[in-house]
């Protein structure tokens, strides 16, 4: 396992994780972790593009009027 130190905390994050990470029954050390693999496995805006942009596209049979005209027309 690799050791990661943050530097510069600012005073009020600080104490808002400790907060947190004592109501979560964790060190802050086991919190900071814990919110740091949550975040790690979400994916990125640009994945996230990335994958709908790989998504096939639709091919219409008809344009949005034509499908308007045909619902409105079955009724």
């Amino acid at each position: 396992m690799k050791l990661l130190q943050i530097r510069n905390v600012p005073d009020d994050v600080h104490r808002t994780l400790k907060a947190r990470a004592a109501l979560a029954g964790m060190s802050l050390s086991e919190y900071a972790l814990a919110e740091l693999r949550r975040a790690a496995e979400r994916p990125t805006r640009d994945e996230i593009l990335a994958r709908i942009a790989a998504r096939p596209r639709p091919r219409l049979r008809r344009t949005p009027a034509a499908a308007i005209r045909a619902e409105r027309d079955s009724r």
